[in-house]
């Protein structure tokens, strides 16, 4: 009898020890590793371009007039030279509206400080109005000389671009400046372009045939 008494000894010994087992196992599931948080990435990364436009002037000295442009999300920034006067800088900043599907609308208007030659706060605007391959925009300011009122003046350049394949574009053109207490001054004119990637090479011709022709060369890159 002893023998028998051993063997289902050790047999109730294991089932409860095997029942324990089994209830602890239940009692401490395995939890997975939370996985390390990842940093929010910015789908809308800074947008450059860098265009240098160079002015061929019919008896008159040539020169180089560049412009840098930084976009993000709504913030403009830009920074231009020989623009509003040779040896003359300045620094802008303003706000990007866009809207529209088949008829695409972008407004930014802007605040920039002039420095050099000129001196002085202007206000200005970038417009344009797109449907399919044409493009009418307007770029505009309006320069305080803070040293002399006589040194305030008004300059725009409205464009009209047509774009029938995706390499090649050409237009009309116009450069309308007014000083103060003066008559507007305009100049007409064509443009021919070129685009590969992200280059731009474009060709504007002002008042042509006359004595004042006026040839700007214009690099540009996107970046």
């Amino acid at each position: 009898m002893k023998p028998r008494r051993v063997l289902a000894t050790l047999l109730l010994l294991a089932v409860c020890a095997s029942g324990q087992t089994q209830n602890q196992t239940k009692a401490e599931p395995h939890s997975p590793v939370p996985e390390p948080a990842t940093a929010a990435t910015d789908s809308e990364p800074w947008e450059y371009s860098l265009t240098v436009d160079g002015y061929i002037i019919r008896g008159e000295d040539g020169y180089a007039q560049p412009t840098f442009t930084a976009d993000h999300k709504w913030l403009h920034l830009e920074a231009r030279y020989n623009y509003e006067n040779f040896r003359t800088g300045s620094l802008w900043a303003g706000y990007n509206f866009s809207w529209g599907k088949t008829w695409q609308f972008a407004v930014t208007p802007m605040i920039g400080g002039v420095f050099g030659r000129t001196n002085g706060i202007a206000p200005g605007c970038e417009a344009s109005v797109s449907w399919k391959v044409f493009d009418l925009s307007l770029d505009n300011e309006y320069v305080f000389d803070t040293t002399s009122k006589s040194g305030n003046f008004y300059y725009a350049w409205p464009q009209l671009t047509i774009t029938p394949v995706g390499w090649f574009k050409f237009g009309g053109v116009a450069q309308h400046t007014k000083t103060f207490a003066t008559n507007l001054d305009v100049q007409r004119g064509f443009f021919v372009g070129f685009m590969h990637k992200r280059l731009e090479f474009t060709t504007y011709v002002f008042d042509p045939g006359s004595s004042s022709t006026t040839v700007v060369l214009e690099v540009g890159a996107s970046f």
